[in-house]
């Protein structure tokens, strides 16, 4: 799968050369130095960016014969910038899925795994908008965008502008069931899915306040 055009200009940049290197093994500034043919002082300044953007850290200390040198490595986090096959093997294991089983069993299968990925989240307790703006944080953490809106004084909506399932759900828009049932299982309350489910899939989910 392809890299996204932002994510190949990033690691075809120094400070990307200096990702793919720690992604590999941790270094040392003067072993990074080395490989880019930079200064330390280069290395550093880069560094202290990919500190602060979440992407390096430091990781304990290498002691040789001389002066001890700070070791960098990636973070968790630094894993999203390179690709993943998720999306890929989740169309192929629904499309085996729908081939064995019914529509309502494929059903039955996605509500169990929407309660399942609730189980990992915690969302804060409160009122309904509380919890709401919870959810969209879990929506968000896993890789959508969305929004809480007020259709009317009766209805809440979560909008999507991009979907956290989007390769599966062109072939597979039973998909969003899932993702229906995430969010009644994290809100406590039923919520029913409205999303686009074209070529660019955008998630909504309305709640009643009543």
């Amino acid at each position: 799968m392809p890299l996204s055009n932002l994510n190949q200009r990033f690691l075809e940049s120094t400070r990307g050369r200096i990702v793919t290197l720690l992604r590999r093994n941790n270094h040392t500034v003067e072993e990074l130095a080395q490989e880019l043919a930079l200064t330390d002082n280069a290395v550093r300044a880069h560094l202290a960016t990919l500190e602060r953007d979440g992407i390096v850290q430091q990781r304990g200390v290498r002691r040789g014969s001389g002066k001890p040198s700070y070791v960098y490595d990636l973070t968790p986090e630094a894993e999203y910038l390179f690709p993943k096959a998720y999306g890929p093997v989740l169309h192929q294991l629904l499309d085996v899925l729908s081939e064995q089983m019914t529509p309502g069993e494929m059903e039955i299968v996605l509500r169990k795994v929407g309660r399942n990925i609730a189980t990992k989240w915690n969302i804060p307790p409160g009122d309904l908008r509380t919890r709401l703006v919870g959810a969209v944080e879990v929506l968000n953490d896993l890789g959508g965008m969305t929004e809480l809106e007020t259709s009317d004084e009766h209805t809440y909506r979560i909008r999507g502008y991009s979907c956290p399932l989007a390769a599966a759900v062109p072939g597979h828009p039973e998909v969003c069931r899932l993702a229906e049932t995430l969010i009644t299982e994290l809100v406590g309350v039923p919520v029913q899915e409205q999303c686009e489910k074209g070529d660019a899939p955008r998630c909504c989910f309305s709640v009643s306040n009543t």
